[in-house]
């Protein structure tokens, strides 16, 4: 059986544990044993490196030397690393070298609360099938991006809130790897509702089990 483990907690405006409540139910669906901690502890343990997949959902916060060192080692042994919006990519940001390892970090959400788009960039992987493009309704994120990830799903900005951006084309999903193993990331979901998107539960729901060994 595959095991995964999801640690939730920092800013409570992203709801981390409602957020870890729905995607626990929905890997234990697909055959998962889900361990679910709210410290940035358990990524210190050693038994991390056994796991077939790590979720976390930790908006900013600290993470000590010695968690951030054998959370990216797991990772790098092949552990799958996945998540969404800033529970994995504007978590720990003095942590170079987990943001190393996401493969980005967020640095605006222009306008807040916003309705976008989002265009899929990768229609033939496994991971966007069936899925068009489709409108959304949150914050559109602006990222600092490793130009390495494999990007699935896209978003322009059209500068009404910030006009020196306009036109520029964002990676909303991706996918890439970080020694053997796989991490996928999306900017979708700012609170749990947003599970209530077919089209954004879908994708998360996917790319985590890709993730995953």
């Amino acid at each position: 059986m595959r095991e995964a483990l999801i640690v939730w907690g920092g800013w409570s405006g992203h709801e981390p544990e409602q957020c870890a409540t729905i995607i626990r139910d929905f890997l234990e669906q697909d055959g998962f044993k889900v361990y679910v901690e709210n410290t940035t502890e358990a990524f210190a343990d050693p038994s991390i490196h056994d796991l077939s997949l790590i979720v976390p959902i930790f908006t900013m916060s600290k993470i000590e030397k010695e968690e951030v060192s054998n959370l990216t080692a797991a990772v790098r042994g092949g552990v799958g690393l996945g998540g969404f919006h800033g529970g994995m990519a504007d978590a720990f940001r003095e942590a170079v070298d987990y943001q190393f390892m996401v493969g980005g970090q967020w640095v605006a959400h222009p306008g807040g609360i916003i309705d976008y788009r989002v265009d899929i960039a990768k229609p033939d992987d496994p991971i966007m099938e069936g899925i068009s493009a489709f409108p959304y309704h949150s914050e559109q994120y602006y990222m600092h991006v490793d130009p390495s990830i494999e990007v699935l799903a896209t978003t322009r900005f059209n500068g009404d809130h910030a006009p020196w951006i306009d036109g520029v084309v964002m990676p909303v999903v991706w996918k890439h790897r970080y020694g053997q193993g796989r991490v996928f990331y999306s900017s979708l979901g700012h609170v749990s509702s947003e599970f209530n998107v077919p089209e954004m539960k879908t994708i998360l729901r996917r790319g985590l089990n890709w993730a995953a060994r």
